[in-house]
């Protein structure tokens, strides 16, 4: 296994990440595993058609020669620039130390239930380190009395910071109707990721990106061309922009240099762990049929979201709506290590060729 984590640089671009279900004017800060992995392969399929098949049948084996995590949401640290701070989503399950009593639970709850990501270091520690703590008691009950108290651990470390690296906003557009020229007026929801201006004549659109996505491969395979080729077509993606309102400009990113992956990342991705019973927190969608039995104990805890939306195929020029397939969400906690596959998501009148969703796996060991 040889991880690589992957930094997009959205710049000024905004993005539109839509979810089932929350209509247009709605937009997620992110970008899903599938949804990732499906924009990734089209663009392969366009730079390199005659490798497209062979790379799809590889996918559907029991070693995919790489697995996604989903994007998540960096920020640069603002006391190091060069430094950044990565969030990851907080598993439905209690670390361990977490209040057991009513009465101390109940004093955090609110609070603990507002924050869905957790920066590295705290993620860390509170699932394959020592743990909940009573200063992290503190610090939620402090916050939730005042939220400008993060003057604590928690707070320094980001926990409470997550949607200052970005900002929503809706776009006024106006449709017109092809036959009778009447004019709808809508709204269309936006991300804009923090940058501030930068002169510097090698910075390509004149700014600094304070804050972005990124997120992690975990490449099986030892093929060189294999991640030189994905690696083309993640460029290629990035010219063409991922996402919604693409031709309004949307979702354009370039990558930010790659470097290796930090002490803390090492730690996360191989943890010391001892004891013999781990669970695994994805970090990505999960999807298989049927679900291993081992996967479902007493002490799995998942949330299930219906992945559905439209084709978009380099092969065909009309849109079609997908078959919906429903999918473990980031977050959700099993005690055996998930797999996954790929899901066949082709509408009935497509004939051309299959279209799929991934489903591939990639989780976290966590202690239990």
């Amino acid at each position: 296994m040889v991880y690589k984590l992957i930094r997009l640089n959205f710049g000024r671009s905004p993005t539109h990440f839509g979810e089932t279900g929350i209509g247009l004017e709605q937009t997620s800060e992110r970008i899903r595993s599938d949804a990732l992995f499906s924009a990734w392969i089209s663009a392969y399929a366009r730079l390199f058609p005659g490798d497209i098949e062979t790379l799809l049948d590889q996918c559907q084996t029991a070693n995919p020669p790489f697995r996604l995590s989903s994007t998540f949401v960096y920020r640069r640290s603002l006391d190091k620039p060069d430094q950044f701070i990565d969030y990851l989503p907080k598993p439905i399950q209690h670390p361990a130390g977490y209040p057991s009593t009513s009465e101390r639970e109940l004093k955090i709850t609110k609070t603990y239930k507002k924050i869905h990501y957790l920066p590295l270091k705290i993620w860390q520690r509170w699932y394959q380190g020592t743990g909940f703590s009573n200063e992290d008691y503190d610090a939620l009950v402090a916050y939730g009395d005042d939220p400008d108290n993060k003057i604590n651990e928690l707070g320094k470390a980001g926990a409470f910071d997550y949607s200052s690296a970005f900002k929503r906003y809706k776009l006024p557009k106006v449709a017109i109707d092809r036959t009778t020229r009447a004019t709808n007026f809508y709204h269309t929801g936006l991300n804009q990721f923090d940058w501030s201006p930068d002169n510097q004549p090698e910075r390509k659109d004149g700014v600094t990106n304070l804050a972005g996505l990124y997120f992690l491969v975990d490449f099986r395979t030892a093929d060189e061309a294999l991640k030189n080729k994905l690696m083309a077509a993640l460029h290629l993606l990035g010219e063409d922009g991922i996402g919604g309102e693409r031709s309004s400009g949307a979702g354009r990113f370039e990558l930010l240099p790659e470097e290796p992956l930090s002490s803390l990342w090492t730690t996360v991705l191989n943890p010391k762990l001892t004891s013999d019973t781990l669970h695994h927190s994805l970090i990505s969608l999960y999807w298989e049929n049927p679900v291993p039995d081992v996967m479902l104990g007493d002490a799995t805890c998942y949330i299930l979201i219906e992945r559905g939306g439209w084709i978009a195929s380099p092969f065909f020029g009309r849109q079609l709506r997908r078959k919906k397939v429903h999918m473990f969400a980031e977050g959700s906690v099993f005690t055996g290590k998930p797999d996954g596959k790929l899901a066949d998501v082709t509408p009935a009148q497509f004939k051309k060729h299959h279209i799929y969703r991934s489903g591939i796996a990639l989780s976290l060991a966590v202690q239990p």
